[in-house]
This record gives C-alpha cells, structure tokens and sequence, in this order.
C-alpha cells in the first residue's frame, strides 16, 4: 500500500498536478462555503464560464492568462451588477444574460484562435492539471495566498455580510465594497481552478465540498475547515484514481467530491437522509 502511494511521487508533473489539487481544493472549499451561504451557486457558474473571453484575448495579445482570466470575470459581475441595479431585471435574470453572452463570445474567440494557431485550448473547458507547469503552481499558490490572507483580514465584516446584509448596511459597513471583495475572490478562485477542473467542473468544487461540510457542522468557520478537509481529500483521491485507473483528472476529482456529498446526504447524523427516516 505505501509503494501504491509514493509511486506517483516519483514522478514531476504528478508532483506539481498534486500540488495544484492541494492549493485548488482548499480555496474552493473557503470561498465556497459563502457561495453555499449566501444561495449564490448560479453566481459562481456564471463567473466561471465568464471568463473565457479573458482567456481568449490575453493568448492573442500574449498576456498571462490568469490576469485576462480575473479581469473577464471582475468585467462580468460589475455587468451583472449594472443590470440589476438600473433596470427591472431581477439578479437571476441578470446572471443569465450575461453569463450566456460572455460564454458565447469566449467560445468565439477560442475558436478563431484554434484556427489561426492550431493549438487546443479545450483544456480550459475541461481543465488539463497533469499538464501544469512549474509557473502555474507559482501562480496558483500567489493566488492561494491572496486568497486566505483576504478572508483572514475581513472575516468578520464577510460573515456579518453573508449572514445579515441589510443589518451590515445599517451598522455602516460598506456592503457594496464587501460585495465586490467576495466577487473578486470568486474570480480569483476560478481563476486558479482553470488548469485542475475547467471552467465546465468549476462549479462542483467551489459548492460540493461546502455542501457536504454544511450537513456535519453549523458553523461558518466549521464549515470552511471541514469544508477544506473534504475539498484536499477529493482532490488527492482523485488525482490517484486518474493515475492508476487512466481516468480523465478533472472528472475524477469531481466524482470523488460528488460521492462524498452522496455518502453524507444519506447517512449524516443529523441531516442524513437514511437518518431522517429513520
């Protein structure tokens, strides 16, 4: 058994795809936990998928990826925002429209750039993690990093936001600056997750880890370490199945996330299903 679990290690790019998983799961287990709370799921959806004209344009004009990546999807939810702010259209509506045409525009532009370069960058969609390089795990542990240390900072202000935002308003907390803060660590993290899941699976490790946290323990922070216990566990497992099994790694994490929800919506102590019928 320890021979099955340091053979993989014997080898570079697993080392550097493990090391992404690690860094992946935990910040969508933190960041997700306000997505759970808050009922915001379509938001990081629609996040996701909007930040593939970023993507596009930052390989045409040889930029990093990640930058045009976070600036697509800050561009997206300040769209959203200006939608439901200044016409009758409610938030969910507002989601949609956007999400479906900056979805439709990255399409577009990774198409013309296949044609014109003959390179597939259908691993944004579907992620790509066995081929990340040295620079993606800097990149992705300076996000990491970003990322924990802004919740550290603001924590409190975050949780009385998530929890009570009119109350927030009223005790004179700038809401609307919290409310871009957690859009720009939504961002952040999808931006990071690109190269493990794809923008398409995204969506499961920012909620499923959380989900699944939040039908064991009550509260926030709870949920967030939970939450970061199951998010690490799926993605280490996951990665091993996709070497030892030749599965697809993006897919074989969400699988194992997925399962894990499955196992606990049935049998948890107090919210299992199995539990409550009993």
């Amino acid at each position: 058994m320890l021979n099955l679990l340091i053979e993989p290690l014997q080898y570079s790019f697993m080392q550097r795809s493990l090391t992404i998983a690690i860094l992946v799961g935990i910040i969508c287990a933190v960041v997700g936990s306000y997505l759970m709370v808050q009922r915001l799921a379509l938001l990081g959806d629609a996040i996701s998928h909007s930040v593939l004209p970023g993507l596009a344009i930052a390989f045409i004009l040889n930029a990093n990826i990640f930058v045009g990546a976070f600036i697509a999807g800050i561009l997206s939810t300040i769209c959203m925002n200006v939608i439901r702010t200044y016409s009758r259209i409610k938030e969910d509506a507002a989601m949609g429209i956007v999400f479906s045409a900056f979805f439709a525009l990255g399409i577009t532009l990774i198409t013309l750039v296949q044609k014109d370069n003959k390179i597939d960058l259908n691993h944004f969609l579907f992620g790509n993690i066995l081929g990340v390089t040295v620079e993606d795990v800097r990149d992705t542990f300076i996000i990491t990093i970003i990322i924990l240390a802004v919740v550290a900072l603001i924590y409190k202000e975050l949780l009385f936001y998530t929890f009570d935002p009119l109350g927030a308003e009223a005790t004179g907390l700038p809401v609307n600056l919290l409310n871009l803060g957690l859009m720009g660590l939504i961002a952040l993290t999808i931006v990071a997750s690109l190269k493990a899941v794809g923008v398409i699976l995204v969506l499961s490790l920012l909620i499923t880890p959380a989900a699944t946290a939040y039908l064991l323990v009550e509260r926030l922070h709870q949920v967030m370490i939970l939450g970061v216990m199951i998010g690490v566990i799926s993605s280490i497992s996951g990665m091993y199945l996709s070497y030892f099994y030749n599965l697809p790694s993006g897919p074989a994490i969400v699988l194992v996330t997925s399962g894990l929800f499955i196992l606990t919506f049935l049998f948890s102590p107090t919210q299992g299903l199995l539990k409550i019928k009993s």
